[in-house]
Formats: C-alpha cells, structure tokens, sequence
C-alpha cells in the first residue's frame, strides 16, 4: 500500500459511516427572480432539520436549517433575501407606475398643462409600459388630483404629492442601477422643459424626486442643469 493510501482510504471509510442529513420541509411558495436561471420562476420555502447519520441512518437531530428557497426549475437553494429582489413583472409595473407617477407630477406642477408638454409625458408614460396612454388622460388626471388635493397648478410640491412621489419611488431605487435611476429623474426633466425654463415648483418636484431615487442634491442639480442645455 502506497504511504497516505491508508489514511485516506480511512477517512473515506469514515464518511461513509458517519455523516449528516437534512430533511427539508415545505411551508411555502410562489414566485420570484430565481438569480441562477436569470428569469422569473416558481419556487418552495423550505425549512430543514438535520440529522446526524451512521450508515447513512438518521440517528440523532443537530438542530434545524433554513429557511431557504429552493427554485422549482434549477433545484438551486437560495437565501430568503432572495425573494426581496421582484419578479420581471413586478419590476416592470414597479417602473410604470413610478413614470407615470413623475409625469403627473411634473405636469401638476407646471402651472398649465401645454400641448407639448402633455405630449412629452404620454409619450414618457407610453414607453414605461401604459401603452394606450394619451394626453387626454393625463390632462384629465391632473385635474382630477388638484380638485382632490384642493391644490391650485403651479403651487410648490406639497406634502401629499411628496407622499405620493416617495411611495412610488422608494421601493423601486434599490433595484436600480444608478443610470436607471438618473433616466427616470431626467424624464420628469424633460416633461418640465417641454413648454420652458423649469418653473421653481417644477425644480421643487424634480428635487422630491431625486431625493425619492436616492440621487444626491448636487448630482440632481448637474442633470437637471445637463437637461436643460442644449446639445
């Protein structure tokens, strides 16, 4: 016998007699972005319980495991903080929204709402997803939300519309790159320019927005001053 053959042989001997086992349990599911097949897919929340085994026997417990996901296509277990990160179609809703939220209050801010600037946000609206969005409807729901907020065109960002900018924003900036999240600043950018120079309450929602996607104040104030240059 080879020098070390028997040392190893014995280890190998070894963990085939002892080892451990975890038996997992299923306590839920559904859907998420499974990160090794890069797409959304369905998955199990399981959680384990291990066994310390002799001949491949369960004999004694050490302890529990998990939770972890397990993805039903690739079998792969994943950290729960996996199902932090949303689906491809909540993501793509997550950005809608957040566009057309911008748009509104952009346009609400703007002081009238003029031909091209309307045209500008439906067209940002349409590209973010809301395909059959058109400046009438967009003209109709700043109506509706000053007659609801009582707020009069062109009045500084209040308090409700800042609510509203920071709920459609906040849970999207995590999962944007920071490109992503100047593209969505500059949109609103460029709705605010389309009828002018930025009026001080179309500077004031732009500055909530920025905030809202985590961009600092003198990064917005470049992008916005980016924005209005002509190239």
């Amino acid at each position: 016998m080879l020098p070390g053959r028997g040392r190893d042989g014995q280890v190998t001997r070894h963990a085939r007699i002892l080892g451990t086992r975890t038996a997992w349990t299923p306590v839920g599911d559904g859907e998420f972005f499974c990160p090794g097949c890069g797409g959304d897919r369905n998955y199990q929340r399981l959680t384990g319980r291990r066994r310390f085994t002799l001949l491949g026997v369960p004999v004694l417990s050490r302890g529990t495991a998990g939770p972890v996901v397990e993805c039903a296509a690739c079998q792969n277990h994943y950290g729960t903080d996996t199902l932090d990160h949303p689906t491809t179609t909540r993501f793509s809703a997550m950005l809608r929204d957040a566009v057309h939220t911008v748009a509104l209050a952009v346009l609400s801010a703007g002081g009238t709402c003029t031909r091209t600037s309307l045209e500008t946000a439906a067209g940002a609206v349409r590209a973010a997803g809301f395909a059959d969005c058109t400046q009438e409807q967009l003209a109709a729901l700043v109506d509706a939300l000053a007659a609801d907020t009582g707020r009069a065109y062109g009045e500084p960002c209040g308090p409700g519309l800042a609510i509203e900018l920071h709920e459609a924003l906040d849970p999207l900036a995590p999962h944007l790159a920071a490109i992503g999240r100047e593209s969505i600043l500059l949109q609103g950018a460029r709705i605010a320019l389309a009828d002018g120079p930025y009026t001080p309450a179309e500077r004031e929602v732009l500055a909530t927005v920025g905030a809202a996607l985590t961009i600092r104040a003198d990064d917005v104030e470049r992008l916005l001053a980016a924005a209005g240059t002509p190239s």
